[in-house]
């Protein structure tokens, strides 16, 4: 027997079950997982894994280290470019992504709004609910007397 097949024949370990509800998995390692489950294979990726500024390009054994084992470092700007040509998706998800996994750092996205609008949303997020309430009471009264008045 061979050591492959002696990997073969190992003993399954029972599911664990909290594994359906959280993945250790990080935001960029889903992405990369989401891709390959809707018929993106690895092989494919690397091909397109291709940063159009620098050249870097990403491995096959690279890419799936990132949903399988991912490395201490998030990637470099040059290897976030090559997995948004591997993916398709925008760079601005694809270092959303990279933030929440490496950094714990989820964004919110306020982008098409200008700075007035986000300094506002800035001040009700930090608002107790209460508040929250009264200002979207404000809010809304507002637009219904502005639709009234048209």
């Amino acid at each position: 027997m061979t050591r492959e097949d002696e990997d073969m024949t190992a003993a399954a370990t029972a599911p664990d079950q909290g594994a359906a509800e959280t993945s250790p998995r990080g935001a960029l390692s889903r992405l990369i997982r989401d891709a390959n489950d809707r018929g993106l294979s690895y092989s494919k990726m690397s091909q397109r894994a291709v940063d159009p500024e620098s050249g870097t390009r990403l491995s096959k054994p690279y890419l799936q280290r990132l949903v399988t084992n991912p490395p201490a470092n998030a990637p470099s700007p040059a290897q976030m470019r090559a997995l948004q040509a591997a993916l398709g998706v925008s760079l601005r998800r694809v270092k959303a992504a990279a933030a929440e996994q490496w950094l714990e750092y989820e964004a919110t996205e306020l982008a098409g709004y200008n700075d007035e609008v986000r300094i506002i949303v800035g001040h009700l997020a930090g608002m107790p609910e209460a508040e929250l309430r009264r200002w979207r009471a404000m809010i809304e009264a507002d637009e219904r007397a502005r639709r009234e008045n048209e």
